[in-house]
């Protein structure tokens, strides 16, 4: 095939020049400019719906240290033709993501920060040698680009460098600040009343968005992106003319995320159209403002999956790339009471919330209307209606790719919190052959987790699984033995016994006896317990689920 996507790509003039497929979005360099009156604007957004993309589209865009209109060729905002020629390449753009700004501590983070604002100066070198630029602001620049300046001037650092940018190109300076929340979350996350690493990042962050932008005479505008708007800490009442959009906005909304006629593009320009189903069940769902869209960040990687592998499985691709532990930290607030909200939402439902998209990292964990808004923010829910734009909206979980994050977080809970006493009796109940005991068991546990009536077989398996951790035993799931892959696989090794476990979800009541006779043939049929050697006690079991109960049968020698 032809058809390429730049998987991870986020430098829009490498992505043009290897002529890699993009989903064009450039209107919104037209419209930022034309059709708003903003000084500062500040786009908020999940991780992983282009906002270092699009911020790079506007590096190249307006840089007057490029030249950029091979790479613009063909693209929407060339329609503009006096907006390109009075905008294109003419003004000093400032360029600075703060997304590698986090450590353990704050000194470590604060090194990352002067590092970031260190590998700014070495891009821009040669402004120093401009005879237009103040000596003083020199000295400081050499300071900055060294890492030994003092932290006055670090948090004073956008600023003096843009004057030395005006000076030298005669013009106002265009600004761009990407991931300007990363330092602030890390810092939130780690913060102790002892070491107040929150305080420290927020004064230094405050201090250079506050110089940057309040009052500045050589700021031409400034785009900001993040994931949420710090409000309380007054980061952004420093200048009037500020506009923030985050999810609940109309405004801008259709350029972060692909809309459904782009994926339909995609998938023709690729010839995989037999997929968009797929595509759609696991990526599709977000609502932004008033537009319908998928996660680009899953769509670009898929494609590029499919581009070899036709039959390629979809797969998850927010695990790693997203801190899912506020599921799990959300859940375990007992002084909310959310299991019957995460219940609603994970058995396909909506739940109705009153959402701001003013937060604070440092008190976003305080009420629980500010947990289901930083949920909404980064992308683990989203609106359910597009039509609604209340403070109260109705919630709901975007596709199968989130709610297979919901489903782990269930079973990391309920390993987190499982009855030990239960877990005993239930492991008693299977090295005793007590089927029926065991059966009893396990749907007990099963009513001790979040209601979720639409169980994925996957969900059972890791149930099962995390029902079995923490007993001293070796456990296996999925791995290759005889002539198949049991789903559990149970290792007793100082009593040298084992047990091995098929697990069937019945699609109604009345076929869960036959399922455990349909795991029972597959156990037998696929010689797993002849991949076991040196076991003297092998017990098989066949279990069959439905919704919230589970049957057990033993394999009779």
């Amino acid at each position: 095939m032809s058809f390429v996507v730049g998987v991870g790509e986020a430098d829009f003039a490498s992505l043009r020049r290897e002529n890699a497929y993009y989903v064009d979005k450039t209107d919104i360099i037209y419209e930022l400019v034309r059709e708003t009156k903003n000084k500062v604007t500040l786009f908020t957004r999940p991780r992983r719906f282009g906002k270092t993309l699009m911020m790079s589209m506007l590096e190249n865009f307006f840089s007057i240290r490029k030249d950029s209109k091979d790479i613009f060729d063909g693209l929407a905002i060339t329609g503009h033709k006096d907006f390109c020629e009075g905008w294109m390449n003419q003004y000093p753009v400032l360029f600075i993501s703060f997304k590698d700004v986090e450590a353990e501590e704050f000194d470590g983070a604060y090194k990352m920060l002067k590092t970031s604002i260190s590998d700014l100066c070495k891009k821009i070198s040669e402004i120093q040698d401009s005879a237009s630029v103040n000596l003083g602001d020199k000295d400081i620049f050499n300071r900055l680009m060294y890492k030994t300046a003092e932290e006055d001037e670090v948090k004073n650092s956008l600023k003096t460098i843009m004057r030395m940018m005006s000076a030298v190109y005669g013009k106002k300076v265009i600004l761009l600040i990407d991931e300007y929340d990363v330092p602030l979350a890390r810092a939130s996350e780690k913060n102790t009343e002892k070491n107040q690493y929150y305080v420290k990042m927020l004064d230094v962050i405050k201090g250079i968005m506050s110089t940057a932008l309040k009052d500045n005479e050589f700021l031409q505008f400034a785009v900001i992106t993040g994931c949420l708007r710090i409000a309380k800490e007054s980061i952004f009442t420093v200048t009037n003319n500020f506009a923030s959009y985050s999810v609940l906005d109309k405004n801008f909304s259709q350029y972060f995320g692909f809309t459904a006629d782009e994926v339909d593009r995609m998938l023709e320009a690729a010839d995989r159209r037999e997929r968009k189903d797929t595509i759609k069940e696991w990526y599709d769902g977000y609502v932004f403002g008033n537009s319908y869209l998928y996660c680009p960040w899953d769509v670009i990687n898929f494609l590029s999956e499919l581009r070899n592998y036709p039959n390629a499985r979809p797969k998850n691709y927010w695990k790693n790339t997203s801190h899912n532990g506020i599921l799990l930290t959300f859940v375990k607030r007992t002084d909310f009471k959310v299991n019957g909200k995460f219940e609603a939402l994970m058995n396909g439902g909506t739940i109705v919330q009153t959402i701001t998209d003013e937060l604070t990292y440092d008190t976003m964990h305080s009420s629980e209307d500010n947990l289901w808004s930083v949920l909404l923010m980064t992308g683990y829910i989203t609106k359910a209606d597009a039509d609604e734009d209340e403070e109260t909206v109705s919630l709901k979980i975007p596709n199968r790719e989130i709610a297979s994050i919901f489903e782990d977080t269930v079973v990391k809970l309920f390993r987190e919190t499982i009855d030990t006493n239960m877990q005993k009796s239930m492991m008693e109940a299977f090295w005793n052959r007590d089927a029926k005991e065991a059966g009893r068991i396990v749907s007990e546990l099963l009513w001790k987790t979040i209601s979720y009536n639409d169980y994925h077989e996957d969900y059972y398996h890791a149930f099962l699984a995390g029902a079995f951790v923490g007993m001293g035993y070796e456990v296996e799931s999925n791995k290759e033995k005889g002539l198949g892959r049991p789903d559990i696989l149970l290792k007793d090794e100082d009593n040298r016994r084992a047990i091995i476990i098929e697990a069937k979800k019945s699609d109604k009541e009345s076929d869960m006896d036959k399922d455990c006779d349909e795991a029972i043939k597959q156990i037998i049929a696929g010689k797993y317990a002849e991949g076991i050697y040196g076991y003297e006690q092998i017990l098989c079991y066949g279990v069959a689920f439905f919704q919230k109960q589970a049957k057990v049968k033993l394999l009779k020698i």
